[in-house]
């Protein structure tokens, strides 16, 4: 059972090689980002064993994902409106029934997903970080998906082996990467067109359709991030006109492009 190739279209995926690399403060300040283009979007914490969607956007909750799952609340008691004009559905945090997919859990966050998309433009996945098996569910709904990176050797190995997981378990042949607090200008061409390579010699000479990966933008080391992260706020709140919440702004416009005007 998965979704129909006309949902998938609206559903983003926004992940990870490992933690530490700002994914989730990535996913909602796109999410605010998107907001502002006129669009509306859901963020889903598809983190179900380590979430904390809630702690970057400071919103207290007491029905999450989980309940929904289990069967203990409507769907529509665990949407929240978030700071930015965005919805969220929250997960919890330390539980660990759900951080593995049982069947049941399998359908059941399948039909959560697909009964959402009527209500949105845009349903974003913010997915744990590396290869569970929950991860890779998550993926396989989305049209689209972004890989967020920091240009370090550590995450260049981390986004390797993703990647090599993805081509063989997804079939992708696209994949969307977006640099996180980057030094310097050319820092996601490079890391990108290194990856790439790496990827030509090891996964793609030996495959049908080779994977392509695009790279989406860079996101600067700014200070205004911490400081907003520090105090728990969304960047367009505490320093709209910041590099980082500007780059965000891109990287919204190009997957608008990919998923509303130029999406399956």
């Amino acid at each position: 059972m998965v979704l129909a190739h006309g949902s998938r279209s609206k559903v983003i995926a926004v992940t990870s090689g490992r933690g530490g690399v700002g994914k989730t403060f990535v996913s909602a300040n796109l999410a605010s980002s998107l907001v502002e283009r006129g669009l509306r979007v859901l963020v889903l914490d598809a983190d179900l064993g380590l979430a904390n969607l809630d702690v970057v956007l400071n919103l207290c909750h007491k029905i999450t994902l989980h309940h929904v799952i289990a069967g203990k609340s409507r769907l529509e008691e665990a949407i929240y409106k978030a700071p930015g004009g965005f919805s969220v559905l929250l997960a919890g945090t330390g539980t660990v029934e759900f951080s593995r997919l049982a069947s049941e859990v399998h359908d059941e966050f399948l039909r959560i997903v697909e009964s959402l998309l009527p209500n949105y433009d845009i349903v974003l996945l913010d997915t744990g970080a590396g290869i569970s098996e929950v991860v890779q569910f998550s993926l396989s709904m989305a049209s689209e998906i972004l890989l967020v990176v920091t240009p370090e050797p550590t995450s260049l190995t981390d986004a390797y082996a993703t990647i090599k997981v993805l081509a063989a378990q997804q079939k992708l042949q696209k994949l969307h990467v977006v640099v996180n607090q980057a030094v310097q200008t050319v820092d996601g061409n490079v890391f990108t067109t290194k990856l790439q390579q790496v990827l030509d010699r090891f996964v793609n000479k030996d495959s049908e359709h080779p994977l392509k990966l695009i790279h989406m933008g860079d996101i600067p080391v700014d200070s205004a991030v911490r400081q907003a992260i520090m105090k728990r706020q969304l960047l367009a709140q505490s320093a709209p006109g910041c590099p980082a919440a500007l780059a965000i702004a891109q990287l919204a416009s190009k997957l608008e492009d990919a998923v509303i005007k130029h999406g399956a």
